[in-house]
């Protein structure tokens, strides 16, 4: 199904693959030289200057003055007008959905905006998505025609290249998949994928993984998830569902999961097995410190922030959590080897709670040789993970949206 766009008649500027390659070098750097993209690109410094100059005339890159000396005649630097684009970014669980808006040097135009939006059989959720986008591109009074597109991380078996959501957010009696009802009902180009690859992504971007070639980004939430980077690219599976960690079956428990099978680590090392935890067992005891009134969201925190405090029975659900994860990483320990593990999602705001028995589980578990190189840290990212993730799922499919608005065009 082709959407025809006629506010996208901007972007034919963007003419060809070369100019949007120059674009996405631009968007993920503080600003570079043609020489230096001449390099990466692998292109003549001819024909990159070419690119750069069109891209100046059409009001998408900006000078920014001249490199530091190294000695000779200092070149010229170049980076994205920040303001003549923008991507609307969208995190989603299974509980909370939180929305924001970018410029092209991913800084906040609005904010992001939280919304309750229970994914599990609901079947209206699309629709209530939807709404929430439409509310933050309101709120931001940003017209359709300056946004390159509409990234979201959400939970669920994601096939980013169909566009499909097989777990969550339904779009029964359609013969429209997940991605075409959204573009349909926003009228903007939509990309989708899984909520933990988003992170991942964002780590390989922005983050600690930038420098590395083979990393694990664990993100731990309502569920737990993992993205997986490979030779310096993220690693989605043959049909793009690499990395669910949450459903190794490792648990003794013999609990049925969201998934329909049992033993799932899921069933045992979420935070919202955390919070479940803690409202059956701790509620009632005068001397925690951990504050019951609120969502899940909110007693996540509390209990994550009375951990911090000292708060015995917080540190010991986030530990009991922590240990089955490290238990299940060390699986996957022995067959990627990766240089980095980075603990990331809401579940960082536990911080040393959480590394530390990881830490611990991974060296009871783990052949000490196969170890002994890998790293293990939290994500300096914090919870900007997932919207920068959202960001660069746009801009790595810069191409795809260009081909749908050129076939929108011949239309």
């Amino acid at each position: 199904m082709v959407i025809i766009r006629k506010q996208y008649q901007n972007l034919q500027r963007l003419d060809s693959l070369l100019k949007y390659q120059v674009f996405r070098e631009f968007y993920y750097s503080n600003g570079l030289s043609c020489a230096a993209l001449s390099e990466i690109l692998g292109k003549s410094l001819p024909i990159i200057a070419k690119a750069v100059n069109q891209l100046i005339k059409a009001d998408y890159v900006m000078e920014k003055g001249l490199a530091p000396s190294s000695g000779g005649r200092r070149p010229h630097l170049y980076a994205l007008n920040p303001d003549k684009l923008f991507i609307v970014t969208v995190a989603m669980d299974q509980l909370i959905t939180k929305i924001a808006i970018s410029n092209l040097h991913q800084n906040d135009i609005l904010p992001p905006e939280s919304y309750e939006l229970t994914l599990y059989g609901n079947d209206h959720s699309v629709g209530q998505l939807v709404t929430f986008i439409k509310n933050a591109l309101r709120n931001a009074g940003i017209d359709k025609k300056d946004i390159l597109g509409v990234g979201i991380g959400m939970p669920g078996f994601v096939n980013t290249t169909e566009g499909i959501n097989y777990t969550y957010l339904p779009v029964e009696n359609s013969t429209l998949t997940l991605k075409q009802k959204l573009e349909e009902r926003l009228q903007l180009p939509v990309v989708i994928d899984n909520d933990s690859s988003v992170t991942a992504l964002a780590e390989l971007r922005f983050g600690l993984a930038k420098n590395y070639k083979d990393a694990m980004v664990v993100n731990i939430g309502w569920g737990i998830g993992l993205g997986m980077i490979i030779q310096g690219k993220l690693f989605r599976g043959s049909a793009g569902y690499a990395g669910e960690l949450s459903h190794i079956p490792i648990s003794e428990s013999n609990k049925l999961c969201d998934c329909g099978k049992r033993g799932c680590l899921e069933t045992e090392a979420t935070l919202r097995v955390v919070v479940d935890k803690a409202l059956k067992e701790i509620k009632e005891r005068k001397t925690t410190g951990i504050n019951f009134s609120g969502n899940y969201e909110q007693i996540s925190e509390s209990i994550m922030t009375a951990a911090k405090q000292g708060d015995q029975d917080a540190i010991d659900l986030i530990t009991e959590m922590a240990y089955k994860i490290g238990k299940g990483l060390a699986i996957l320990v022995h067959i990627v080897n990766p240089e980095l593990i980075v603990i990331s999602g809401r579940g960082v705001h536990a911080g040393k709670f959480l590394v530390a028995p990881i830490e611990q589980a991974l060296n009871r578990y783990c052949i000490p040789r196969i170890l002994e190189s890998t790293r293990i840290t939290t994500s300096a990212l914090g919870s900007d993970a997932s919207f920068k993730g959202a960001a660069a799922l746009v801009i790595d499919h810069l191409l795809d949206i260009y081909e749908q608005e050129s076939s929108s065009r011949s239309e």
